[in-house]
C-alpha cells in the first residue's frame, strides 16, 4: 500500500519561496568548463560518483541507498548540471521540500514503512529547471549546427567508394544519397556531423548492417546485403541516431515521436476540417546532368532547358514518350551521366564536369539517341533508388481531351449469322493453319 504527500506540504516553506527569476545553475570550483569536461557525475546525497555513461547506474545507487526516484530522466537535456544543482539545493533545505513522499507499506508496522521521494516537474523549481537545460542545449546546439552548415574545412570519405571531400558536409550527404541511394537526412536537420559519420563507419567497419543491424562474414557479404535488402538506410527505431538531429532537441519534455504523434492525432480529431487551400509539397527532384534540385517538376524543366539546353517537354512531345518510355529514358540518361558518357556519341571523360562541357558544345545534350539505344527493358529499373523525378513522370495520353476521345468510333460486329462469322473468324483460320503444320511434321 503506497500513500503519496504532496509537494509543499511541509510547513517551512510558506508562499515566500515562489520562484520569479531565471535559476542560474551552479558552477564547480574549477568553473562551467571543469563541469562540462568532468566524465564523472555525483550522487546527489553522498559521496558515490559515477561516469556519465554509467547513469542508470547512478540512479539505481539514488533508489536503493537514499529512495530517491527521478521522474521522466531521459527528458533532462544535461543530466550533469541537474543532477549538481539538486545536490546544492538538497544540502540547503530537507527533502521534503521538494519531493513528494511514496510510503511503502503504509498498512504494516511502522518499523516496515519505507518512505520514497519523487523529484518531478509538478514542482516548479523543478520544471523551470528542465526547461533552462533545454533551451541552454538547444542554444548550444543550434550554435553549433550553424557553424557546420558554413564550415569549409569539412573533410571525410564516402564509406561506400572511398571518395574523399574537402569543403562543405554537405557535398559528402548528397554524394552518398545521389550516387548510393543512402540518405540520412537534409544536411540542415543534422548537427555533430562528423560524430555522426564516425558512428555509421565503426559500424560497417564491423560488418554490421545499419539498418537491421545483423552482422556478417565479410564485407563483400554485408554490402550485397544492403543493396539486395534496400537496407542502405539507418535504423529510425535506435536512439543512439537522436542526438544527430535537430528535432529532438526543439519542444521541451517531448520526443520526437511524440511530436509526430501529436500532428497526427491532430488530423484525426478534424476529418471535417476544409482542406481546399491545402498544397503539396513535393519532395525535390534532382536535375539529370547535375546537383540542382526544384521542388516542382517546371522549375526543374526550366532548369534543365536554361542550362544545359535540355528540353524534356519538347522532347516528350515530339516523340510521343507515353509514361513507361520516360521512364526508361530517365534512367538511361542517369546511367550514362554516372559512367561519364555521351549518349549520343559514346565518349567517356574522367569526370562529370568534363562530360557535359562536351555535350553542352556539341549540341549532344539536345537530342536523343536511336530509340533502340534506350527503350530497352533493362531501362525499367531506377538508376538511383530514390528518384523523385521518376514519381513526377505523366503520362502523355493523360493529355487527351474528352471531346478527343469522343472521336474514336466503335463498330459493334454483326452476329446475326452466328455460323457464318465462325467461319470466317481470322482465330479459326489461324487454328486450321496450325493444325496442318502439325500433320506435316
Amino acid at each position: 500500500m503506497a500513500e503519496f504527500s504532496g509537494v509543499g506540504d511541509s510547513p517551512a516553506r510558506g508562499d515566500t519561496e515562489c520562484i520569479l527569476e531565471p535559476l542560474s545553475l551552479p558552477e564547480s570550483p574549477g568553473g562551467v568548463a571543469a563541469v562540462q569536461s568532468s566524465p564523472y557525475v555525483p550522487c546527489i546525497f553522498c559521496t558515490e560518483r559515477y561516469l556519465l555513461a554509467e547513469q542508470n547506474q547512478l540512479l539505481k545507487h539514488m533508489i536503493i541507498e537514499h529512495k530517491l526516484v527521478i521522474a521522466d530522466v531521459k527528458l533532462v537535456a544535461d543530466f550533469s548540471r541537474y543532477i549538481l544543482y539538486w545536490k546544492k539545493r538538497f544540502a540547503e533545505q530537507p527533502i521534503t521540500d521538494f519531493c513528494s513522499v511514496i510510503r511503502i507499506n503504509s498498512e504494516a508496522p511502522l518499523g516496515k514503512q519505507d518512505n520514497y521521494f519523487l523529484l518531478c516537474d509538478v514542482l516548479p523549481e523543478d520544471r523551470l529547471l528542465r526547461e533552462q537545460l533545454q533551451q541552454k542545449r538547444l542554444r548550444e546546439i543550434l550554435e553549433q549546427q550553424q557553424q557546420e552548415r558554413y564550415d569549409t574545412s569539412f573533410h571525410s570519405m564516402c564509406m561506400f567508394c572511398d571518395q574523399e571531400f574537402t569543403g562543405n558536409r554537405s557535398d559528402l550527404l548528397n554524394h552518398m544519397a545521389r550516387e548510393h541511394a543512402f540518405n540520412i537526412g537534409l544536411p540542415d536537420n543534422i548537427v555533430n556531423c562528423y560524430e555522426f559519420l564516425a558512428v555509421l563507419q565503426e559500424k560497417l567497419d564491423n560488418l554490421q548492417c545499419l539498418y537491421c543491424e545483423k552482422v556478417f562474414r565479410d564485407k563483400n557479404t554485408l554490402k550485397d546485403h544492403m543493396r539486395k535488402k534496400q537496407h542502405r538506410r539507418i535504423n529510425a527505431k535506435n536512439k543512439e541516431y537522436d542526438k544527430f538531429y535537430i528535432i529532438n532537441y526543439l519542444e521541451f519534455g517531448k520526443s520526437w515521436e511524440e511530436v509526430q504523434s501529436e500532428d497526427d492525432r491532430e488530423l484525426l480529431d478534424n476529418p471535417e476540417e476544409d482542406w481546399s487551400d491545402w498544397e503539396e509539397h513535393p519532395v525535390c527532384a534532382v536535375c539529370l546532368f547535375c546537383e540542382q534540385q526544384a521542388d516542382t517538376t517546371e522549375k526543374l524543366y526550366l532548369h534543365m532547358q536554361k542550362s544545359h539546353g535540355f528540353d524534356f517537354p519538347k522532347i516528350k512531345s515530339e516523340h510521343g514518350l507515353n509514361f513507361y518510355q520516360q521512364v526508361k529514358l530517365v534512367n538511361f540518361i542517369r546511367r550514362e551521366i554516372h559512367h561519364c558518357r555521351c549518349y549520343n556519341c559514346q565518349e567517356k571523360f574522367q569526370s562529370k564536369g568534363g562530360l557535359i562541357n562536351h555535350m553542352e558544345e556539341t549540341k549532344h545534350i539536345t537530342f536523343l539517341p536511336s530509340k533502340p539505344t534506350w527503350d530497352q527493358p533493362q531501362y525499367y529499373f531506377p538508376t538511383y533508388e530514390n528518384d523523385t523525378l521518376l514519381c513526377t513522370l505523366s503520362d502523355s495520353e493523360d493529355l487527351i481531351t474528352e471531346d478527343q476521345s469522343d472521336d474514336v468510333p466503335v463498330v459493334s460486329e454483326d452476329i446475326s449469322s452466328l455460323k457464318a462469322l465462325k467461319q470466317s473468324s481470322v482465330l479459326n483460320q489461324l487454328l486450321c493453319e496450325e493444325s496442318k503444320s502439325r500433320e506435316k511434321l
